[in-house]
């Protein structure tokens, strides 16, 4: 492997974007097709995936985390966040699952009453903006042990000698039907 297909290499784990890979590695020409024909030369597969597998060891995130992960926040039960009268716990009391995964913003007002010396808290309006649970599921779904949500494509692979018999086939019978 040279040295710019090294530098492709480690370019492409940051985003995983070839044509941004190509130019960031310094590659000249059209970044449009450098970078996708980089990714089927064999060796540079072989060094993406090593290098992949090199990082999935070193932060310890693999497909068992990331399900693992996906499952724990979709089973988090929204009411952990509560306390017995509807009232939002301090965040600090909140579940880990809660505080690193599925809330992705929290808003706080204080509402107030009059004006001046007179103005009074009246109340506290809490907005807990959670992520998409849905798309949780949807990813589990995706997952290659589960392949619920997977999507489905057919390919029909025929042989030469398949596809000239199918055509003389279909030759006779219009002959056939024209007499």
């Amino acid at each position: 492997m040279t040295p710019k297909q090294a530098a492709f290499v480690m370019e492409y784990l940051v985003d995983l974007n070839a044509t941004a890979a190509a130019v960031r590695a310094g590659y000249k020409g059209d970044p449009n097709t450098v970078g996708p024909r980089l990714l089927v030369n064999v060796g540079v597969q072989a060094a993406i995936a090593a290098a992949k597998a090199e990082r999935s060891e070193r932060t310890k995130i693999d497909a068992d985390w990331v399900l693992r992960t996906l499952a724990e926040e979709k089973q988090a039960d929204i009411a952990d966040l509560f306390d017995d009268s509807g009232n939002l716990l301090p965040m600090k009391e909140w579940p880990k699952v809660w505080r690193t995964g599925p809330v992705v913003g929290l808003e706080c007002f204080e509402e107030y009453a009059g004006r001046g010396d007179e103005r009074v808290a009246v109340g506290m309006v809490r907005k807990v903006k959670l992520s998409d649970r849905t798309k949780h599921l949807e990813l589990i779904g995706r997952h290659v042990d589960v392949q619920a949500f997977k999507d489905r494509s057919e390919v029909v692979v025929k042989s030469a000698e398949q596809e000239l018999a199918y055509l003389n086939a279909k030759k006779q019978a219009d002959e056939a039907a024209k007499k």
